[in-house]
Order: C-alpha cells, then sequence, then structure tokens
C-alpha cells in the first residue's frame, strides 16, 4: 500500500513516518513545502520513501503526489501561535491551513481513498477552565493559528457530508520530543539553557498544556485511521496536565542549570490559560498512550543535547533569529 504523507518533514509528520516504516509495510509519499520548519534531513533515508517538495495549494502536484495512494495524512501546516499573532502574518495560516486543506479535499474527491486524515490541534476548543474538551463540544479557537485549523477541520467534515471523501479528524494535545522546530516552548527552553540564555516564560508561567510525547500523537493517528470512523473525530491526548513553570522546571533540573536563567515576560495577547481533552473515544478503539511523560521527557532533553549541530544550524539562519528578536526582544528588554 502507498500513502501520502504531507508535511512529512516537519516534526509531527518526520515522526509519523518514521513509525509507519517501522511499523507497516507501506510505501509513502513525503509532499513538504520545506518552509522554515520543515527539513530534508527529518525524513528517514528509506527505499521505500519518495519525496516531493511542493506546496499543497498547488493542484498539480497534489494530483501528482496523491496519485496511486490508499491513504493521506495531512500534517502540512503552519502551526506557531506566536508567528500567528505577529503583524502580517497570519494570512500565511489561511493560506495553508484552510486553502491547502481544500485542495487536497478537491483532489481527494477524485481519488478512492480509504482513509483522508486530518491533523488538528486541542486548541480549536479554546481555553477550557474545567473538565476535558471532548469531540462534541463548540470549537471556540482563540488564537488565527487556532482559527484557521478549525476552518480546515469545518472544510474536511463538509467533504464528508457532501462528497463521501472518508475524512477522520485528530485532534492532539500539545506535542513534544525529537526535531521539534526551536520556537516552540521545549525546543526553544532546552536550546536556550544549553546556550545559558534566558527562558523567557510567558506571564506568571501557570498557563496548563496536556503534554503528548511525539511517538504517541504519531501512533494514535495511525490508530484513528485504521480503526476510526469516517466522518468522526477523535481526541488524541496524553494525560500530563503540567504548567508551562513545572516544564521549565523539569527542563533546568535536567540539564543542571540555574533557576536565575528565567524571565518572566509580558504574556502573548489571548493566552489561552489551560488545554486538555478527553482521549476515551479513542482509547476505546484500543489506542493508549506508552510514554510516561518524565521518561519522554528526558529522551526529549537528551536527544537535543546530543544532537546541537541540528538545532544550532537553526538557530543561526536569519529567518530565527528575525523571528527570535521579533518576538522576545522587547520582552526580555523590558523583564
Amino acid at each position: 500500500m502507498k500513502i501520502l504523507v504531507t508535511g512529512g518533514a516537519g516534526f509531527i509528520g518526520s515522526n509519523f513516518v518514521r513509525l509507519v516504516l517501522r511499523e507497516r509495510d507501506w510505501n509513502v509519499v513525503v509532499l513538504d513545502k520545506l518552509t522554515y520548519a520543515g527539513r530534508r534531513d527529518n525524513i528517514p533515508d528509506d527505499a521505500r520513501v519518495s519525496f516531493i517538495q511542493g506546496d499543497i495549494c498547488d493542484a498539480a502536484i497534489v494530483a501528482q503526489a496523491m496519485n496511486g495512494c490508499a491513504k493521506v495524512f495531512n500534517f502540512a501546516a503552519e502551526s506557531h501561535v506566536d508567528r500567528s499573532l505577529m503583524s502580517g502574518d497570519a494570512s500565511s495560516f489561511v493560506h495553508a491551513n484552510v486553502l491547502g486543506v481544500t485542495v487536497l479535499l478537491e483532489e481527494a474527491r477524485r481519488q478512492k481513498l480509504e482513509a483522508f486524515v486530518q491533523i488538528s490541534t486541542d486548541e480549536v476548543y479554546g481555553d477550557v477552565a474545567t473538565g476535558h474538551s471532548r469531540e462534541d463540544d463548540a470549537l471556540r479557537p482563540r488564537s488565527p493559528y487556532a482559527a484557521a485549523k478549525a476552518g480546515g477541520e469545518l472544510l474536511a467534515r463538509s467533504y464528508f457530508d457532501s462528497h463521501d471523501v472518508p475524512v477522520v479528524i485528530t485532534r492532539g494535545s500539545n506535542t513534544f520530543g525529537p526535531r521539534q522546530y526551536p520556537e516552540k516552548l521545549m525546543p526553544l527552553f532546552i536550546s536556550n539553557a544549553l546556550c545559558d540564555l534566558p527562558l523567557p516564560l510567558y506571564g506568571d508561567g501557570l498557563q496548563k498544556r496536556d503534554w503528548l510525547f511525539v511517538e504517541d500523537h504519531a501512533r494514535g493517528v495511525l490508530h484513528a485511521a485504521e480503526h476510526g470512523a469516517a466522518g468522526e473525530s477523535y481526541n488524541i491526548g496524553g494525560g500530563n496536565e503540567r504548567t508551562n513553570r513545572e516544564i521549565t522546571t523539569g527542563i533546568l533540573r535536567l540539564l543542571e542549570k540555574p533557576e536565575t536563567l528565567v524571565r518572566h515576560v509580558a504574556d502573548r495577547p489571548g493566552h489561552d490559560r489551560r488545554y486538555s481533552v478527553s482521549s476515551e473515544k479513542l482509547n476505546s478503539l484500543g489506542w493508549q498512550a506508552q510514554s510516561s511523560f518524565e521518561d519522554a521527557l528526558g529522551r526529549t532533553v537528551d536527544w537535543y543535547a546530543e544532537n546541537s549541530s541540528w538545532w544550532q544550524s537553526i538557530r543561526n539562519n536569519a529567518d530565527y533569529q528575525n523571528y527570535y528578536r521579533a518576538n522576545y526582544e522587547k520582552r526580555l528588554a523590558g523583564n
């Protein structure tokens, strides 16, 4: 069987490709635009993998990539909330997360797919003060990124209802692990700490997230594709609620770095206080997160410590430095 993985050179997508190569006898087509967060060296060197560089908004490229595929896994997305909040940057999120999904779905109408899996996020639910978000809860996104992801979801669901495209939607919680672009909290703080640089912690640091190891996320997506029902959504949660302050403390402890590196800086606009999902629906189909949080955090910290050339090459490029200055320079100066 041949599958298409869009965004397969990114963080979660590349870890998903590695899982499939380990556990399934499938051929994999990776379609990735290789924007700032996509890296060719994230894709395993395997004879069963073919790579196409291209944009999911390009209908001709999408038709070429999807031809003959039984399943499509759409990981391709603009995914960083901070970037979506920066002036003039939200349009790229609509382009990739809404228009790109539309192009994929239009091609999926022409193909006889077994599954079209739209990978989404728990952020579409918005702030969750108490309890846990369930799949039939209303979507209340509070950032341009989350709103664009919700838009992509709604389009996918409409193609199931209107055109019988076998859409399955997954909503993963905060994901961490190796090969995550160092603008997100964990890789940013790990790499900063390794360089003895300040760790810019938003507000009081008590924003709470359900943390999910990337291997468990990838396994959850695969399980939903193989055991889920078309037209349904499935939450994938780690069951590990931690505040950003707890994450920061854990990183510093593992790296034996001082707490004095922490800088409380001005919070970002509309920062959701808490996300938490119920994974009971996917659990009922036989999926469970397998990684303990402490072990997964240790493995993540060790990977960045042992692969400094991977993240140093990113931190040294102009895009990363421009983003870092734009997002943190004034915040750190005002601390």
